[in-house]
């Protein structure tokens, strides 16, 4: 059932969408304004309580990840359209209320449905679509709930819960710095490597870094070695958040102080394992595991390393960004592939050779206002005709695609376009 929205969210839309139209064409505004209201009205929907239950589009569950950037887009509209901060509110306090039902699930279902993806998993909970546990699962959550606070000034989303739940991502995040000693496990029988765990569910061997532990990557797949770096800055960056509310807000110094130090050792222990050599350059790896293995590559599922500057802004090296960079959109990186279209990053999580617009559009909002205005025009031009953006394609036949209905990508999209309308906006303010 679609969710009816305010009518002055309508509005709000409508008059980004006739800015987009105003910089780049009449096809590409209309992808956005549909993309925009498609995402409020058919992937929301309201509880009883109040809370707002996001799914990803085809899959009818809210993962934590998905549910932030799928909001993505609206966060610049937050302060002058009360009626979306609200709705954003609602979601943010469904976010907690996961979390605060079980901060190791990356995915719920709309209450106790008893829905699983896979139904013999060890994790028979009924409120948990699937319990793999990725970082930022935890820090996309919070990054959200700090982006609403800091456009609105509103602490409503800050209630006695979420002040909880903020002690509980510190607490894990800590507990992860030691994974050897954590209860957390996950089997999947029969499955093929990336769906499961080894040693018993408890992943391949780590030493202790000052990182902290994350079973599965932000695409699901199982991690190679138990540190992944994005997903370590995306988490420091995170606590930093989590810092600045407790303080600000709850007058909670100890939690701040807590979720300082954490991030310093979470950036500390990247910057004594995550930073390797490659090709003359220093450059992030993707996983470590403290014990001399390093994964080079990058996946196209945020974090990533190429989208750094986006979720981990505060934090990351710039020369060692840079460099990380040229070798993520390089044959150097297993998963950036061409074709005769398009050239991008992909993940092992779909075909082999297939390229995501997500990374695409993490690729222009990194890179130049001409990066951005190539990336927004590509990604449009191989929507297949279906005028959605899909999960993946081959890059040599965008009619070959997963996923008709990824609300994640449709969303990125839309952030790409807006990027590029204050970029064509800011040109000629300076012209």
């Amino acid at each position: 059932m679609a969710t009816v929205i305010d009518p002055s969210i309508e509005r709000t839309i409508g008059t980004a969408a006739a800015r987009v139209r105003a910089a780049t064409g009449d096809r590409i505004g209309d992808l956005v304004e549909a993309a925009l209201l498609r995402t409020l009205r058919d992937t929301i929907t309201i509880g009883e309580d109040g809370s707002a239950f996001v799914i990803t589009g085809d899959i009818p569950a809210m993962w934590m990840r998905d549910s932030t950037t799928q909001l993505t887009p609206y966060l610049r509209f937050l302060a002058e359209c009360p009626p979306l901060a609200a709705l954003v509110t609602a979601v943010v306090r469904r976010q907690f209320a996961c979390l605060d039902h079980d901060p190791y699930a990356n995915a719920f279902n709309d209450g106790p449905t008893g829905a699983h993806y896979e139904p013999d998993d060890v994790c028979g909970d009924p409120h948990v679509w699937e319990q793999k546990y990725e970082v930022d699962s935890l820090a996309y959550p919070v990054t959200l709930a700090h982006a609403l606070w800091r456009a609105t000034g509103s602490t409503e989303a800050f209630d006695a819960r979420a002040h909880r739940v903020a002690r509980t991502v510190v607490g894990q995040l800590r507990r992860e710095q030691r994974h050897d000693e954590s209860p957390y496990r996950f089997e999947r029988a029969g499955a093929i490597p990336t769906e499961t765990l080894a040693r018993g569910g408890r992943g391949t061997p780590v030493a202790v870094t000052g990182m902290t532990w994350s079973g599965f990557r932000p695409s699901d797949d199982a991690c190679t070695y138990g540190y992944n770096i994005p997903a370590n800055l995306f988490a420091a960056q995170a606590l930093v958040a989590i810092a600045e509310v407790a303080e600000e807000v709850y007058g909670d110094t100890d939690l701040g102080a807590d979720a300082r130090a954490l991030s310093r050792d979470l950036v500390d222990g990247v910057e004594a394992h995550g930073i390797v050599d490659h090709d003359g350059a220093r450059v992030y790896a993707y996983e470590v595991d403290g014990l001399g293995g390093v994964l080079l590559m990058d996946d196209a599922n945020t974090p990533s390393l190429l989208s750094l500057p986006l979720l981990a802004p505060d934090l990351v090296d710039t020369d060692v960004w840079r460099a990380t960079r040229a070798f993520a959109l390089s044959p150097g990186n297993p998963y950036y592939f061409r074709g005769r279209v398009v050239s991008g990053i992909g993940s092992p999580h779909t075909k082999p050779g297939r390229v995501w617009p997500i990374a695409l559009a993490v690729e222009g909002l990194t890179g130049t206002a001409a990066d951005r205005e190539r990336l927004l025009r590509l990604i449009a031009d191989t929507d297949a005709g279906t005028g959605r953006v899909h999960e993946s394609f081959d890059p040599s036949d965008p009619t070959a695609y997963s996923r008709p209905w990824f609300s994640w990508a449709d969303s990125m999209f839309c952030e790409l376009a807006l990027a590029v309308t204050d970029d064509v906006r800011l040109a000629a303010s300076e012209g």
